[in-house]
């Protein structure tokens, strides 16, 4: 395994001229030996453009690509020792699961013992023991891409295991599951395990560290309590949560620190307030909604700078306010936060 540092950008253009010429704008980052990470965000946005960039499928057009201090940028795949899981099952039909599973360790000249045992561990974990003597054609699509996952994890000298949006084959009902014994994989072997999804839930389940990116960039880096709490960009506060953060101009709020322009609150955040109380704002009830385990309220803000919608979670147990009513809604607390023209954080944060 090794640590691996990135210090790079990447255009599919012969001559990028401008932003949009990018698939992956420049970008320093560092994902640390043993740790498990996701980079998440929408189609688009340079996920797998930086995953193939790691694994050396792609060259980056500018920069490098450090292993364990290495500079491995012109290395191919092989030779920087990585394992990639891809969106599809890799596997060979006409073997066994056992056989498929041993397949990585015989091409690198394991011992059959040793092959034997890690092959048997692997299984295990992925519940496959029961299996290790099918044939891989006659299984079903989850089974097959558990073996292919299985194949990445096998060997235990790999600098890094990489998933392409590897769950998109399988059944909504397993996908929690797998997740989970991915994590748990994780913090049995200590490999290095970076994982591409567009899919917030498996990231946050997955990962100790996401990465959310955007439109070539890299917005912020951190755990799902960061990402939650303190979004350094806009984009953040939007992608993650469901829903995702309210914004409205600073401008609304006499609180506003200097340089503010959008105040952002999640919905967890937002509070029924008494009239006139210090940020808080009057609103009138849209919507309320029984989401089952709580209650969500869309309310309309109706300002000089027009309409402005904001969504409060309430309780299961609360008795929340209905269509047509006049509401005070509490904006401004410790977990509000303040972002400039750029869209990226302010540090003050509202008492």
């Amino acid at each position: 395994m090794a640590r691996i540092a990135l210090d790079l950008a990447h255009s599919y253009k012969r001559d990028p001229q401008q932003d949009a010429d990018y698939a992956l704008l420049p970008l320093k980052m560092c994902f640390d030996d043993g740790g498990a990470y996701a980079l998440l965000g929408p189609s688009g946005c340079g996920k797998t453009t930086m995953l193939n960039l790691i694994s050396g499928l792609v060259q980056p057009s500018q920069g490098t690509v450090l292993f364990g201090g290495e500079d491995v940028t012109r290395k191919t795949p092989q030779a920087r020792n990585i394992a990639q899981v891809f969106q599809f099952p890799v596997i060979y039909d006409t073997m066994t699961v056992a056989e498929n599973l041993a397949f990585p360790l015989k091409n690198r000249g394991v011992a059959p013992d040793r092959i034997k045992a890690r092959v048997g561990k692997i299984a295990e974990m992925l519940e496959l023991s029961g299996q290790l003597n099918q044939r891989a054609a006659g299984l079903a699509a989850d089974a097959k891409q558990k073996i292919s996952l299985g194949r990445g994890l096998v060997r235990e000298d790999v600098s890094a295991v990489l998933f392409d949006e590897p769950l998109t084959v399988i059944d909504p009902h397993l996908k929690w599951q797998l997740r989970r014994k991915l994590k748990q994989i994780h913090q049995e072997l200590k490999l290095t395990l970076i994982y591409v999804t567009h899919d917030q839930v498996e990231a946050l389940t997955f990962a100790e560290q996401v990465v959310v990116m955007t439109r070539g960039r890299a917005v912020q880096v951190g755990s799902a309590d960061a990402l939650f709490d303190r979004p350094e960009h806009m984009f953040v506060g939007h992608f993650i949560g469901s829903p995702g953060m309210n914004f409205l101009p600073a401008a609304l709020l006499p609180a506003a620190p200097a340089g503010a322009v959008t105040l952002g609150v999640r919905p967890e955040y937002v509070t029924l307030a008494r009239a006139g109380e210090a940020g808080a704002l009057q609103a009138q009830v849209a919507m309320t909604q029984d989401v089952g385990t709580y209650w969500l309220v869309t309310a309309r803000i109706s300002s000089g700078a027009g309409e402005h919608l904001v969504r409060l979670r309430l309780a299961p147990e609360a008795d929340p306010p209905r269509q047509g009513d006049a509401v005070w809604l509490g904006l401004v607390g410790p977990r509000t936060c303040w972002y400039a023209k750029d869209e990226t954080l302010i540090n003050g944060v509202a008492a």
